[in-house]
């Protein structure tokens, strides 16, 4: 399973919420480059940067600063945040990006997420963040109807490869992932499924290698200092070949 670092970024600030909510928003980190260069260091591969400004506007206002960490770090780096137009993916993209996230465009213009596939294919993820199993977007200030599960089908009908999936309700509360909607998810759609939200201890990197699920983005606990991101890597790498999980 890959281990994908998180950077959530408000005004060039590296930052964490509780449950989504922009009120709760805290510093976490003094430097985005230094703390993207220690996740480089600690052996992740890929990186998981999301602009919060941008996903609550629809635009793209952290950009210069999630470029700066792709010039100047050799990680992989996933980018979600007000991306709602052709323009932006192919922006990120020709800018050295190797994966960019569309999520409030699933809901509000599915068109738009089919044409991104059709061109970029693997390059395109879709986020899926639910609150009581319902899909939010705009920033999760807006809630729809849609079932979380019904978008995911229908994100796959179209090509959608990718889907990063949050439980609104366990973000930033490091008590957990929600298993059995992740559960839920891989057994609807073939999809690779990157779980969101949650993560505190190996033994949730356990629990989600258990899943055989595809990623785990961890974010405040790293921060925290509640999960250490080299032994995470290392054990997420090593629990479905060594039986680490009945331990842990």
């Amino acid at each position: 399973m890959l281990v994908l670092p998180a950077i959530d970024i408000i005004n060039g600030t590296c930052v964490r919420l509780m449950k989504g909510d922009y009120s709760t928003a805290e510093k976490v980190a003094e430097n985005i480059l230094d703390t993207a260069k220690s996740f480089e260091k600690a052996g992740a591969k890929f990186m998981h940067m999301v602009d919060l400004d941008g996903a609550k506007e629809g635009k793209r206002l952290n950009s210069e600063v999630i470029l700066d960490v792709r010039k100047n770090c050799d990680i992989k780096i996933e980018v979600g945040g007000g991306i709602r137009t052709m323009e932006s993916v192919e922006y990120y993209l020709e800018n050295g990006i190797d994966r960019v996230i569309l999520g409030s465009a699933a809901i509000k213009n599915p068109e738009f997420v089919k044409e991104a596939v059709n061109k970029y294919a693997e390059k395109i993820a879709v986020g899926i963040d639910a609150k009581n199993g319902f899909v939010s977007a705009e920033g999760w200030t807006d809630t729809s109807e849609i079932n979380f599960i019904d978008l995911a089908k229908q994100m796959e009908a179209i090509g959608v490869q990718y889907i990063i999936f949050t439980d609104i309700s366990k973000d930033g509360m490091l008590s957990g992932p929600n298993l059995t909607m992740l559960d839920e998810l891989k057994a609807a759609v073939k999809c690779k499924i990157i779980a969101s939200g949650g993560v505190a201890t190996l033994k949730d990197i356990i629990n989600l290698t258990d899943l055989d699920i595809y990623g785990a983005i961890c974010g405040k606990a790293i921060y925290s200092g509640s999960l250490d991101l080299a032994q995470a890597i290392e054990v997420a790498h090593m629990a479905k070949h060594n039986g680490k999980g009945a331990n842990l």
